[in-house]
Order: structure tokens, then C-alpha cells, then sequence
């Protein structure tokens, strides 16, 4: 007897190799195909090919799969939250249905587990409430030391939803940042090539950001941010190019005072705008205790 699963509905419209990988074995595509050419695995009783795209709702029969052993893969380590972590989620929930969820990140939190961050956001949903039967699709990024509007997809569909909207720019972002020195109020646009290095080959990318100083002094600024590009650090890298660091940035900055050494890193997603199902959606995320604390110490 064959063995048989059912598409669900964040495989709707993926590969078929793709989801055989993912949800029952990780086997060599040269082998996947071999099968596929075998009638050793059918879709709805019918021989396909392994780029076929799935539908929800598809019948997968695999025929003796006891017989395979999954290739070796270095498995990336989850983080496993506590009760209390878990729990903790809903006080960041802004929006929530049943094609995404919307938190306010806080900082100190990396997005997903990479080599200095196994406590991490998507990890953390995953076990929640608000994935009990899909799982996490992120469609973009926010730093670790950045906190704020955070929109996570929880279904295929939806993902590339959002994913398409984020390439053509329909998705509109506002950030909050309190930077070192007094902007001038004439700086409205940040227009700038960025060098990036990947695989050692150096890469120049173009970014643009609009700002307003919303209040300054001689020694702070409190800027609003609308980038209209999405290149990694793009914000950080062009206030730091200007001569205006953002507190408590280790990354980027001109040797800071000692006074910021523990100062986490001042900038805030505020706002996400977007278009969705002919609705306009606003979603905003309100300033933690800290930063609320230091606009009051800087500016009053």
C-alpha cells in the first residue's frame, strides 16, 4: 500500500519537488525524477513531473518509501520558546487574520536563528497559537536591534502576495529614528549608491529615502524615515554616510561617547501601508518605553 498525503494550503501552487523535499523526504532530485518516471509516486492517480505545481487539496500516493533514506543535511537548529515567551506574543499582536499576522518587534530580537541568534521571532510563532495549523512565510526584514511593525504571511498565496507588493514598492514604510547631531530641515531626500560585497564581488545599488525632522537640537535629531528602496542597512548606512549616526548603533557610527555604549539602537518601524482586497490597511506600532524615554530626555 502507498503511502498518501494531502496538500494543504501553504503548498498551493508549489513545486512538487519542492513540498516532497519539505514534507516527506529529502531525497536527491536525480531520484525524485527516477520515481516520478517509475509511477513510483502519483498526483490525483496520475504520472507528473517533478516541477508540477501542487493545488490544495491534491492526492499524493508515494510507493514504497520505507525502501529511502533521507539525504544528509546539516539541520538548522530551532529555537524552542518558553510557556512564557509563547504566551508573551499577544502583547505584540497588531493585527491578526487568517492570511497574515502583524506584531510590534522588539528589539534585541532576531528575525530568524542564524549563527549569533537562536532566540528568534519566527521560531517563536511557530509554536503560538496563531500557527497551530500553517507555518511562517517572511516577505521582509527588520534588523535585530530594530523594533516595530513586522507583517508575517501564513500561507503560500499570501506570501507572494506581499512578496510582490514589496518588489514593486506598493507597500510603504515609516520608520521613527534619533540620530547624533543637528539635521538640517533643508535635508529631505537621502540619495545614494551603496557598496555591498557578496561572495567577495563588490556591487553598488541605488537607495533612496525621504526624511522630515520632526525635532533637534544641537545635539539630537528625531527624523521620520520613508525609504522608497529596501537595501540592507539602507537607512543606517545613509544617516552614518551624512555624519549622523543613529544612538546606540555599534554598526555604523562615528566612535560614539561611552555614554551610548549600552544604548540600544534608537529606530522604530512606525507605520506599514498597503492596499489589500481594495481596502487601504494603516497598521502602527507604538514606541517602547525606552525610546518614548529618551525623546523626553533629548528634546524637552
Amino acid at each position: 500500500m502507498p503511502d498518501k498525503f494531502i496538500i494543504n494550503k501553504s503548498y498551493n501552487k508549489s513545486r512538487f519537488d519542492k513540498w516532497f523535499k519539505e514534507e516527506v523526504i529529502n531525497l536527491p532530485n536525480s531520484l525524485i525524477q527516477k520515481l516520478l518516471r517509475k509511477n513510483q509516486i502519483k498526483v490525483n492517480n496520475k504520472r507528473i513531473k517533478s516541477s508540477f505545481r501542487l493545488t490544495e487539496g491534491d492526492n499524493i500516493s508515494v510507493f514504497n518509501l520505507s525502501k529511502y533514506k533521507p539525504t544528509d543535511l546539516k539541520k538548522k537548529i530551532q529555537y524552542l520558546p518558553t510557556t512564557r515567551e509563547k504566551k508573551g506574543i499577544d502583547n505584540f499582536v497588531i493585527y491578526n487574520d487568517n492570511d497574515y499576522i502583524v506584531i510590534n518587534k522588539p528589539k534585541g530580537i532576531a528575525v530568524q536563528s542564524g549563527t549569533n541568534n537562536l532566540k528568534n521571532i519566527v521560531d517563536t510563532l511557530k509554536k503560538t497559537k496563531y500557527f497551530q495549523y500553517t507555518k511562517p512565510y517572511i516577505v521582509h526584514r527588520l534588523d535585530k536591534e530594530t523594533s516595530g511593525v513586522f507583517l508575517i504571511a501564513k500561507n503560500r498565496e499570501s506570501a507572494q502576495f506581499f512578496t510582490s507588493l514589496f518588489r514593486i514598492r506598493k507597500i510603504h514604510k515609516t520608520y521613527l529614528a534619533i540620530v547624533k547631531g543637528e539635521v538640517p530641515k533643508s535635508l529631505k531626500k537621502m540619495e545614494d549608491f551603496l557598496e555591498y560585497f557578496e561572495k567577495n564581488k563588490k556591487t553598488k545599488l541605488k537607495a533612496i529615502t525621504f526624511l522630515k525632522v520632526l525635532k533637534s537640537n544641537h545635539r539630537y535629531s528625531l527624523l521620520e524615515l520613508n525609504p522608497k528602496t529596501g537595501r540592507k542597512h539602507q537607512l543606517r548606512k545613509q544617516l552614518y554616510m551624512r555624519g549622523y549616526p543613529i544612538i546606540g548603533d555599534q554598526k555604523y557610527n562615528l566612535k560614539q561617547s561611552k555614554n551610548f555604549k549600552n544604548q540600544s539602537m534608537l529606530l522604530h518601524a512606525s507605520k506599514l501601508k498597503f492596499i489589500k482586497d481594495d481596502k487601504k490597511i494603516n497598521l502602527k506600532a507604538e514606541l517602547d518605553h525606552d525610546f518614548k524615554k529618551k525623546i523626553k530626555l533629548y528634546f524637552s
